[in-house]
């Protein structure tokens, strides 16, 4: 399967950023739009509360599960929001480097925000996504 996602970066902006600053799919890609991925199980509970970093980590785990469930892997991806659900900056940090360390080398365009409050009970991280996919054309869709 061909690589469908170029990551920008641009040497007029700060290098300090962990993460390209623009991505592009070909025209010939197919979009898959994840709803955010939750730090839940397989019964719905939520997992590691109070642990924003394990909560990250489970919610990079679903959204892994929701990409391959549409053909796609990390390497797929053109874009995340991370919502971190607190008004210190430094639990944002937490959650950022789980999320950063699953995407290795493919460091996509990211916003990182904090929120009040999220979906579920003790929910504090959530990581949406955006993905591109060139299906193989011996492949019907």
């Amino acid at each position: 399967m061909a690589k469908s996602v170029t990551l920008i970066r641009s040497s007029e902006l700060s290098d300090v950023a962990e993460y390209a600053y623009a991505a592009t799919a070909p025209a010939d890609a197919r979009l898959v739009f994840l709803a955010g991925a939750c730090p839940l199980d397989a019964d719905g509970r939520t997992v590691g509360v109070g642990d924003y970093a394990a909560q990250a980590a489970k919610a990079v785990e679903n959204m892994r599960t929701a990409l391959a469930a549409a053909g796609a892997g990390v390497e797929d991806v053109i874009s995340t929001r991370v919502l971190v659900a607190t008004t210190r900056q430094a639990d944002l940090v937490t959650a950022w480097r789980v999320v950063r360390a699953a995407f290795g080398d493919h460091d996509v365009p990211s916003t990182l925000l904090g929120v009040t409050v999220l979906g579920y009970d003790d929910q504090l991280v959530e990581v949406e996504a955006v993905a591109a996919v060139r299906d193989d054309p011996g492949i019907a869709g």
